[in-house]
């Protein structure tokens, strides 16, 4: 158990109605704003119109930049980073998923430094030291980006998909009303939920964890998605589903289950390749890759972790053989991520093809040649891994 130290300076305004405090929180960075969003959506469900009467009551002068992606590219970044500089912008205000946050903190960065191309700031050839402040609006659950301190941006021109972080990107103050989720879609709902799934099992399954409370409260959060993933799914308007995946959603991914450790992700850099090559939505891949991923790294080694899974989330027999509990917990998980959340089980069906994997999986493995977390994949190991995702 190493030492560390804990600080999350991001102020949440949690629950129905905490938009009324928005042009006070905005107001103390400032009178200039520049609103970041993506396709529209915070026009058709109201959001925006709260964000601009807040914006006149408290005579603040604001700038647009909208049509971030899914994928968020580094173009944007570019293009927000502009607009700041020209506009003498105070604060940035995140209106949006993870993706339009993500590039949010590195418009911020951008803006307030001198670094040409911020792509630099994903390949190594810039750190980020400074930063306009950033307050967020999350409108889907799901990155834990508006309480975390790093972003994954794409740029198409490499067809590459990055991530990178600093403590000073993260948000100031996040807005939490998960009514405004009640207009995400059944499918962005179930990916979401899949994506906040995957965060957890990055750190659950970590050999190196020896934190008896952080794995139960990781435990939590899992029966808690497991619980209500399917519930907001057919029940778009349930406030305490909605309200559960939220919180889960920023405690997923807040640095609080790591404490200091460094962990290795698995699944995620397997699947920024999938969505750099086609595109596709992250919680997707990640629900497609991650029972697989756990079935190939199930060994003799490993499958203590699986049963400590099994029997505190989805309460197998633990008097069942351990390698008995560990097939049925990632049956389980199957049947959770394609059964009750209803996602695409295959690769194959959202249009992969396998004649990429080999450059996806040694991209995947650019860092040291293999992901060093869990279990130590190679590019051998990742191709086999998307493979079984076929």
């Amino acid at each position: 158990m190493k030492n560390f130290v804990y600080s999350i300076p991001t102020k949440v305004y949690f629950g129905k109605g905490q938009l009324d405090n928005l042009g006070a929180e905005l107001s103390s960075y400032g009178k200039n704003v520049l609103l970041t969003y993506g396709g529209g959506s915070i026009k058709k469900n109201g959001v925006y119109d709260k964000i601009m009467e807040q914006i006149r009551k408290y005579d603040l002068n604001v700038f647009e930049l909208s049509g971030i992606d899914p994928n968020p590219r580094i173009t944007s970044v570019k293009e927000g980073a502009r607009i700041c500089k020209e506009n003498n912008v105070d604060v940035v205000l995140a209106a949006g998923g993870g993706s339009t946050i993500d590039c949010s903190k590195f418009i911020c960065a951008n803006a307030a430094d001198d670094v040409e191309d911020p792509w630099d700031y994903f390949i190594g050839k810039a750190k980020v030291t400074k930063a306009l402040p950033l307050v967020s609006i999350l409108t889907l659950s799901a990155t834990g980006s508006e309480m975390d301190c790093g972003g994954v941006l794409t740029n198409i021109e490499t067809r590459e998909k990055l991530g990178s972080g600093n403590p000073i990107l993260r948000p100031k103050a996040s807005f939490l009303d998960p009514t405004i989720t009640y207009s995400v879609s059944k499918y962005q709902t179930a990916c979401g939920t899949a994506d906040i799934f995957s965060h957890i099992c990055e750190v659950y399954f970590n050999l190196g964890s020896d934190f008896y409370m952080l794995r139960r409260f990781m435990e939590g959060m899992f029966k808690t998605l497991v619980k209500y993933g399917p519930i907001a799914v057919e029940e778009p308007e349930n406030y305490e589903a909605r309200a559960n995946l939220m919180w889960t959603s920023s405690w997923a991914i807040n640095d609080f289950i790591k404490c200091g450790d460094g962990i290795p992700w698995s699944c995620h850099p397997i699947e920024h390749e999938l969505s750099a090559f086609y595109d596709i939505t992250h919680g997707l891949g990640l629900a497609i890759l991650t029972p697989r991923w756990m079935e190939y790294c199930l060994n003799e080694k490993t499958v203590d972790t699986y049963v400590e899974f099994g029997t505190n989330v989805f309460d197998i027999d633990p008097y069942l053989d351990k390698f008995e509990i560990a097939k049925k917990a990632i049956a389980r998980t199957y049947d959770f991520l394609f059964n009750q959340l209803k996602l695409t089980d295959t690769l194959t069906k959202v249009g992969i093809k396998e004649e990429d994997f080999e450059k996806m999986a040694e991209n995947a493995c650019r860092n040291g040649g293999a992901i060093d977390g869990f279990v130590r994949l190679e590019k051998d190991d990742v191709v086999n891994i998307l493979k079984m995702c076929k």
